[in-house]
């Protein structure tokens, strides 16, 4: 209520701010929203709520349906061309007054515009990933000035950008610190240390309080969920004895394994063979990570054959109204298990699911992106927030081979102010987004050797005005035989980045030979 009635009172005195709404999981976050767009509706004016994919949020989208009815377009990337095409001109005529959607939604034809929405603000789909390359929190900031609109942007683990700006007072912070359901606490975390496990002789995919907890839940006819976290796309290779993933010696990522016997460091280009044993301890038990669902769905059904189970991926949800259809019947009580990956833990509410188990932790935490320990401490955070929503106590088992990690500890104390005191050192010491602005500039070129004669060229014109790292191969090389790299520019102001680029663009106009080149350029 007093998120609400500092918006009101601000909106109804014309000011129009930029808020931050940081609350647990569980904290009703979805109720202020529709407060303050009923407050906005009431003048007549248009609403743009964001969030991640329509078809991942299922539920949320039901229960602005079920307040707002007929004054609601939806889009999504399911929808067919000429389905867009008719909530693009129900919104142009004027019969809607709500836009729900993703990135796209952003650009609705609403004239009146009073109110835009960014839930889970953190989430990475907001950044468009191909021309034009945009961030939709950026984007809507923009929007709503030139329409003199409220911008409200709102999660349980805010990206450091936003908590940043917040804390330096761009951004009103207002925070949400308890559930909203009565006798809803936040469930008991556990850290498994897989690395125990294993010297203990247990070789399973479940640690032994996770199997344990397993049993009971389904004893007493309760749900669980079992979290495999697969936002890391890159293989990388760890030692199951330390539990240590082998690292560029150069750079703060982990080498990414390439073909079966190739470590190789996206950002520098460092390049070993694959070892035989850990560099760190000597075990020989060293091998790439890379389990899948599916074969998670197996083994769970030969460990509890009596368990109902259900598995969501993209596989299982390629047809539409896949998401919804098992969603459904998970919320039916029609399955004891859900197996799926991120897409799971996305801002579903089940109340009967009392146990979360977070499977292969790592995956994320050892990606060859400075963001790793961020998106890791984010999924970790929302998976767990899924346990116990009802009243009734949950618990969570984070499985991991690095349990000392602050995002991992963090996440476990469902403590963001804990990770982000520890996330923004990091980043002030090796001078990372957001204390300093950092743009990539991606070359691509079908000839090698011209590739690397004018990605070079640019980098020695460049290091004379900033900070440069590479070129660098991209981290897939080689795509449809065009070669790719990319040179990393940081420097404190975006203005500096924006006469970089005309510098490049002037260098590439004075020779021929770049006409051959493709040139792309993306802020972080």
């Amino acid at each position: 209520q007093a998120a609400v009635d500092r918006f009101c009172e601000d909106y109804e005195t014309g000011k129009r701010e930029t808020y931050l709404i940081h609350g647990v999981t569980g904290s009703g976050k979805t109720e202020v929203y529709m407060e303050l767009m009923a407050r906005v509706l009431r003048d007549g004016k248009q609403v743009i709520l964001l969030i991640p994919e329509i078809s991942l949020t299922y539920q949320t989208v039901m229960r602005f349906y079920r307040r707002f009815g007929d004054q609601i377009a939806i889009l999504n990337s399911r929808l067919s061309a000429g389905e867009r095409y008719d909530q693009w001109e129900r919104a142009a005529r004027g019969e809607v007054s709500v836009m729900i959607g993703p990135r796209s939604a952003l650009f609705a034809p609403f004239s009146n515009l009073g109110l835009i929405l960014i839930d889970e603000e953190h989430e990475g789909a907001y950044k468009s990933e191909t021309m034009p390359r945009y961030h939709a929190r950026e984007v809507a900031a923009e929007r709503a000035r030139l329409s003199g609109a409220s911008l409200v942007l709102g999660s349980a683990t805010p990206s450091l950008e936003s908590y940043l700006r917040a804390q330096n007072g761009e951004y009103v912070l207002l925070p949400l610190h308890h559930r909203a359901v009565a006798g809803s606490i936040l469930p008991k975390v556990q850290i498994a240390d897989m690395r125990a496990e294993m010297q203990a002789g247990n070789k399973s995919v479940f640690s032994r309080s996770l199997d344990a907890m397993l049993t009971e839940r389904l004893a007493r006819g309760e749900q669980a969920m079992l979290f495999m976290n697969r936002r890391g796309y890159s293989n990388f290779v760890s030692c199951r004895s330390c539990g240590k993933a082998v690292t560029c010696p150069h750079c703060d990522v982990s080498l990414t394994l390439h073909g079966k016997n190739r470590l190789v460091c996206h950002y520098c280009g460092y390049t070993i063979p694959l070892m035989k044993q850990c560099p760190s301890c000597g075990s020989p038990y060293i091998a790439g990570f890379g389990a899948g669902t599916q074969k998670m769905e197996e083994f769970t059904k030969i460990r509890f054959p009596d368990a109902r189970i259900l598995r969501m991926d993209a596989d299982t949800t390629a047809k539409k109204g896949g998401h919804e259809a098992i969603l459904e019947a998970f919320a039916n009580r029609e399955a004891d298990i859900l197996i799926g990956t991120q897409m799971i833990v996305k801002g579903h509410d089940f109340p009967g699911v009392t146990l979360v188990g977070i499977l292969a932790a790592d995956l994320s935490l050892n990606t060859p992106d400075y963001r790793s320990a961020e998106r890791t401490f984010q999924l970790l955070t929302q998976a767990a927030g899924r346990a116990g929503r009802a009243g009734k106590p949950g618990d969570v088992v984070i499985q991991t081979y690095r349990p000392e990690h602050y995002a991992v500890q963090a996440a476990a104390a469902q403590n963001y102010e804990l990770f982000y005191s520890h996330e923004i050192n990091y980043r002030r010491l090796l001078h990372y987004p957001p204390v300093c602005q950092m743009a990539a500039v991606y070359f691509a070129c079908g000839d090698e050797a011209l590739l690397d004669e004018c990605a070079e060229m640019a980098a020695r014109r460049l290091r004379e005005s900033a900070e440069c790292i590479g070129p660098v191969p991209a981290p897939v090389y080689k795509v449809n035989d065009i070669y790719r790299k990319i040179l990393y520019i940081k420097c404190e102001k975006c203005a500096i980045l924006d006469q970089i680029r005309g510098q490049i663009e002037t260098l590439a106009a004075a020779d021929t030979k770049w006409q051959a080149v493709q040139i792309q350029y993306d802020i972080s």
